[in-house]
């Protein structure tokens, strides 16, 4: 009898624990595989990574992952009026990012500039009950097992605090 390697199912069983990623479904694996835990570490870390005068001007807003039609981005929102700045430090950024990663994670730094007076939370404070976008969301519905669904409620509610 043979055993095809290249299937989408898991062939091999492992005695014992298997690890939580292994368990989810095939839709939650592509969301947490996009988002990814590089973009969660750099907001855990932004105040070490930027330092404190620049933790006040700046936030990370998304973050790309390379593929072969470009490299990977780190795109930061920059209060207006700072952008030089940020700038200046672009390069101090990415070697600190690097090594705190402890490999070329992003090689790219894009800013994005935003009012001061304009509040950034209010939207996201307003819909606690539908913690992630829409279309996530209708993912995780579909999905049969209810402790699974609860336990990535709680997950998508942790990312939200931070």
């Amino acid at each position: 009898m043979h055993f095809k390697k290249y299937t989408k199912q898991r062939n091999n069983t492992f005695q014992g624990l298997r690890s939580f990623r292994d368990t989810l479904p095939k839709n939650i694996k592509k969301i947490i595989n996009k988002k990814g835990h590089i973009y969660s570490e750099t907001l855990n870390n932004w105040k070490y990574i930027v330092g404190e005068k620049l933790f006040k001007i700046c936030y990370p807003k998304s973050f790309k992952n390379s593929n072969r039609f470009g490299v990977s981005t780190l795109l930061v929102m920059v209060k207006r009026g700072h952008e030089v700045d940020l700038e200046y430090s672009k390069k101090e950024i990415m070697n600190k990012m690097n090594s705190f990663f402890g490999y070329s994670v992003v090689e790219k730094l894009k800013f994005v500039s935003f009012d001061d007076n304009q509040n950034i939370l209010s939207s996201d404070t307003d819909k606690e009950n539908n913690v992630t976008i829409m279309k996530y969301q209708n993912k995780i519905n579909d999905i049969k097992n209810n402790k699974i669904k609860k336990s990535i409620m709680e997950l998508t509610k942790v990312f939200k605090k931070k």
